[in-house]
C-alpha cells in the first residue's frame, strides 16, 4: 500500500487502517457520565504499553544501531508530521538539559517547520519533497540516524525523510501504529506498535500518541545510556542550567559517591560544575584537569575513565 493524493482512494485506504477504524460501541459516548468517559479512556491507555512490549525485539536492536552510529559523531534526526512531529521536537529539546547533547546531536523536524508545532501548516505532511529539504540542510550523511515517525504510517513526509536519508546512506527507522505499514517497509528498521482504534476515530493523539512517546522515550534514552550519558541509573551529563538542576547535581554526585557536601562542593568547583568528572575526583581520588582528560581518552564512559584512574 502506498499513500495516494487521490480524494476516493485516500478515503478507502485510511478506512483500511487501523488506527482510523471506527467503534460503533462508543458511539454514544457523549451521551455518557464524565467520570465513566475518563474511566474508559484510562482503560484504553493501559493498552498502550503491552502492544509497546511486542514491538520490543525491534526497538532494541533500531537502538543498538543508532547508538552505534552516535558513537561515531553521527546525529539523531525525528522526522513527522503534526502529532508524530511534535512529539520528535520534543523528544530532541529534552536532550540537551537530560544528557548535556551538543548542539543538532540529535534534531526534530516537523512539517512545515517550527510555525507547525503550535498551528496547521497546510499541505505540510503531503510533501516528501519538504522532507528531503529539510534532510539537505542537515547535510544527511552516512554517520546519521533518521527516524522517520506517523501513527498511520503512510504520511508523505515521514516516508519522503526515510526514503532520502536512507539513500544518503543513513540509518533509518520507521515508527508506525499499523501493520505493514509502506513506512516501516521504507526503512532499515520497521517498528509497529499496533494500538487499536482510538477512543474518538482517528485521533491518533491518544493511544497512538502515547505509545510513539514510549517508544522514543526508549530510543533517546538507552541510546544515551549506550553512550555513557549515564553512570547507573543517574544523569551524571546533566547540564545544570538552573537552581533546580544546580541541587540535582549536587545529588547526584552524592549518590554516586557517598561523599559529604564540602567535598562534593570542591570537586563540582574543581570541575566547573560538571558532575561526570566530579565523581571522577571523588572516586579516582585525581583532581579536575586530570579527570577532564581520563574523560576524554574513555570516550566519556565514567566506569572506562574510573577504571583508568584507578590503574
Amino acid at each position: 500500500m502506498t499513500p495516494t493524493s487521490d480524494p476516493r482512494g485516500l478515503r478507502a485506504e485510511l478506512e483500511t487502517l487501523t488506527t482510523e477504524a471506527f467503534r460503533p460501541e462508543l458511539a454514544d459516548i457523549d451521551r455518557l457520565p464524565t467520570a465513566e468517559i475518563a474511566r474508559l479512556m484510562n482503560a484504553e491507555d493501559t493498552t498502550v504499553p503491552a502492544a509497546v512490549a511486542t514491538a520490543l525485539p525491534r526497538i532494541a536492536a533500531a537502538i543498538d544501531a543508532v547508538a552505534a552510529r552516535m558513537a561515531r559523531g553521527g546525529r539523531l534526526v525525528y522526522a513527522g508530521a503534526g502529532t508524530a512531529g511534535r512529539l520528535g521536537v520534543l523528544d530532541a529539546s529534552e536532550c540537551p538539559p537530560t544528557f548535556n547533547t551538543g548542539p543538532g546531536q540529535v534534531v526534530g523536524l516537523i512539517a512545515g517547520g517550527p510555525e507547525a508545532m503550535v498551528t496547521s501548516v497546510e499541505g505540510a505532511e503531503d510533501s516528501a519533497e519538504l522532507a528531503r529539504a529539510d534532510l539537505d540542510a542537515l547535510k544527511i550523511g552516512p554517520d546519521d540516524t533518521v527516524v522517520g515517525v506517523s501513527a498511520s504510517g503512510r504520511t508523505p513526509y515521514a516516508i519522503g525523510a526515510v526514503a532520502h536519508a536512507r539513500a544518503a546512506g543513513a540509518l533509518t527507522v520507521g515508527l508506525s501504529c499499523n501493520a505493514g505499514s509502506p513506512l516501516a517497509a521504507a526503512a532499515e528498521h520497521g517498528i509497529e506498535v499496533v494500538v487499536g482504534p482510538e477512543l474518538l476515530t482517528g485521533s491518533t493523539r491518544l493511544k497512538a500518541g502515547t505509545a510513539q512517546k514510549l517508544v522514543l522515550n526508549m530510543i533517546s534514552t538507552i541510546t544515551m545510556i549506550r553512550l555513557g550519558k549515564t553512570y547507573g541509573n543517574l544523569m551524571v551529563d546533566v547540564r545544570a542550567s538552573n537552581e533546580k538542576l544546580r541541587a540535582r547535581s549536587r545529588r547526584i554526585v552524592a549518590l554516586a559517591t557517598g561523599a559529604g557536601d564540602d567535598e562534593i562542593e570542591r570537586a563540582l568547583t574543581a570541575t566547573g560544575g560538571e558532575v561526570k568528572p566530579a565523581i571522577l575526583v571523588v572516586l579516582g581520588g585525581v583532581d579536575g584537569p586530570t579527570a577532564a582528560r581520563l574523560l576524554e581518552e574513555s570516550g566519556g564512559l565514567l566506569r572506562a575513565a574510573l577504571r583508568a584512574a584507578a590503574d
